[in-house]
């Protein structure tokens, strides 16, 4: 059997890295998450839209992350009309059942719309350039007051799969005290819509060139999760956003392990 990979970080404890408290206990059951990568084409080479989360959040607060989050149950609603890669294909490419990778791709689908307000959704044959209309649905759906699948059907929207592809499969350390299994999709910015940060989990959010993230985390002016500094290290190899999204990606799990070493947090990454 081919042995992992290992990768390895180090980070100053309470730098958005958390253990529990029963340390000797069992881990927390990890909750099913999706998590998408924005890109698109800048004048100086792909970008990417990262937000800085509220400091004092339970989980990464302070840490400058993707969107996404956790998948609600009513993501994996049957009714929400599809186009593009069925669940079955997602199911295929993330190791999990069809229930599931809707459900998956369902979540980041909401999430993106409202975390960042890009809304990955349209006719079958068209994708929305403006979203203008849809504010109020934005707010109901982070209050939870509708699902996506009513949205979309009041709408008369259709879920574009075909608009993402799948790049990560990350879990959170069993030492963490909030554990999330995350898929993390790709999507390239639709012609015609703004990423915003207009959402109550973000102090800031913008654009920017991979590398400059990865060197604002090294000089202190911003921290960054292990997923989200690899992720970042992959993306600064791609010349435009259509690269990005058509780069063949084998998804294997990555478990990382922490380690408390004095006042850091060593961090070793396992591919599985």
């Amino acid at each position: 059997m081919e042995q992992p990979t290992e990768f390895v970080f180090d980070i100053p404890v309470g730098a958005g890295v958390a253990t529990r408290a029963n340390a000797d206990g069992p881990p927390a059951t990890p909750k099913d998450a999706a998590t998408v990568i924005l890109v698109r084409d800048g004048a100086d080479g792909v970008e990417v839209f990262l937000q800085h989360r509220v400091k004092g959040m339970p989980f990464a607060g302070g840490m400058t992350v993707f969107p996404g989050g956790g998948v609600d149950r009513r993501d994996a609603d049957t009714s929400v009309a599809w186009a593009g890669p069925d669940p079955s294909w997602w199911a295929s490419r993330f190791g999990c059942d069809d229930a599931l990778a809707r459900a998956l791709t369902c979540a980041a689908v909401r999430e993106t719309f409202e975390e960042s307000g890009v809304l990955l959704a349209g006719g079958a044959n068209a994708v929305l350039t403006d979203v203008t209309p849809y504010a109020a649905a934005r707010q109901a759906l982070e209050t939870r007051e509708v699902s996506l699948a009513g949205f979309l059907a009041g709408a008369g929207l259709t879920l574009r799969a075909d608009l993402l592809r799948p790049w990560a499969h990350w879990i959170t350390p069993e030492q963490e005290p909030r554990r999330y299994d995350t898929r993390f999709y790709v999507a390239k910015l639709p012609e015609g819509q703004e990423a915003d940060g207009a959402t109550s989990e973000a102090s800031s959010s913008g654009w920017q060139r991979p590398e400059d993230a990865i060197a604002d985390a090294r000089e202190g002016r911003r921290m960054l999760m292990p997923p989200t500094w690899l992720t970042l290290s992959e993306l600064a190899a791609f010349a435009t956003a259509d690269d990005v999204l058509n780069a063949p990606r084998e998804i294997v799990r990555i478990a990382p392990t922490l380690i408390r070493e004095n006042d850091h947090v060593r961090v070793v990454l396992e591919r599985r």
